[in-house]
């Protein structure tokens, strides 16, 4: 009897160690996940009807994806030591580029080109600034933001393009259509988010970047080119801004200069409330992802508890600092 139970007794206490850590491991993300377990059972409470609901997903994840392209390759700016606050531009000017060439008779899949290569070059713009002119990178993204955005109106003067027949295309059908009630893209937006996690976890690209975020002269010893491996971070958010940009004219079936407009302020409360700290050398790419879904359930939980719109911005802001005092808490700070 003692033989027998003794094996019984080890595989519980090894999988009790494998999930301790686990979690350990992945504190922050876990902790980003508990957050938005709680917030969505409370919301589950105060209006049972909505959020059990799946027409309530289904709307939020139409547009959670756009968020998702832009949170993955900020992760990894971040991470570097620096900050981007560019990228919003970058994704109006790289769906001009794309909403143009469709305008202009391309083929929809050649149209992503122009909007690729445009966020491309944009990222690596603003990387060249930050690690070889030597600005930084708070000042000269802020600073872009505001070029694009002004080439922008200079370039339309305010006049939108519409596309009510794309959604007959190929390419709206799988990027932006439905398998039964879930829309497309949100398969897109996990799928980048894996990307992500590969190249944040297993890649050297990762690895290299969470070394220059935690010690650049570290990193030059080692044999790390710290200037290339910041200027990447940028041209991933380049990117990823392209791609959000392209998604977005798909799902709304059109384009107005002032797409992109809207996306500062939640990507980088999705960012820090996910987990990622300011700092550098640390983050997640998985619990930023989310906060994406945190802020994104925000407003719709507040107007379905019987609130208005003006309380938004309040929780919002209620939700981002108890997540960050959840997260300096957490975990250890260290660079």
């Amino acid at each position: 009897m003692t033989t027998q139970s003794l094996p019984t007794k080890r595989k519980f206490t090894i999988s009790r160690s494998a999930v301790y850590s686990f979690v350990r491991q992945n504190r922050r993300a876990v902790s980003a996940l508990a957050i938005f377990a709680v917030l969505m059972a409370i919301f589950t409470i105060a209006n049972p009807r909505v959020f059990t609901n799946p027409i309530t997903y289904r709307a939020v994840f139409i547009s959670i994806p756009i968020s998702l392209f832009v949170v993955v390759p900020l992760v990894f700016v971040i991470t570097s030591g620096e900050i981007d606050l560019s990228f919003p531009a970058i994704v109006g000017v790289s769906s001009w580029a794309f909403a143009s060439a469709m305008e202009a008779g391309w083929d929809p899949f050649l149209s992503i080109i122009p909007a690729v290569v445009v966020g491309l070059v944009t990222g690596a713009v603003v990387g060249v600034l930050v690690t070889y002119v030597g600005l930084s990178s708070l000042v000269a993204t802020l600073g872009m933001q505001f070029l694009l955005r002004g080439l922008i109106n200079m370039g339309t003067e305010g006049i939108a393009m519409q596309f009510p027949t794309v959604s007959d295309t190929t390419l709206f059908q799988i990027t932006a259509g439905r398998i039964g009630d879930l829309p497309v893209q949100m398969l897109w937006g996990v799928a980048f988010v894996a990307l992500g996690w590969v190249l944040f976890n297993v890649h050297k690209f990762g690895a290299h970047t969470r070394f220059v975020g935690d010690n650049p002269d570290s990193a030059q010893e080692m044999g790390i080119n710290v200037n290339r491996v910041k200027i990447m971070t940028f041209v991933f958010v380049g990117l990823g801004s392209a791609l959000a940009g392209v998604l977005s004219v798909l799902i709304n079936r059109n384009w107005w200069p002032s797409t992109g407009d809207g996306l500062l302020l939640p990507v980088l409360a999705a960012v820090f409330v996910g987990g990622t700290p300011t700092w550098g050398g640390v983050a997640t790419v998985v619990g930023s992802s989310i906060g994406v879904f945190i802020i994104a359930f925000i407003e719709t939980g507040i107007i379905s508890a019987g609130l208005t719109g003006y309380h938004t911005r309040f929780f919002n802001g209620l939700v981002i600092i108890t997540s960050l005092i959840g997260h300096r808490f957490n975990g250890p700070r260290y660079r």
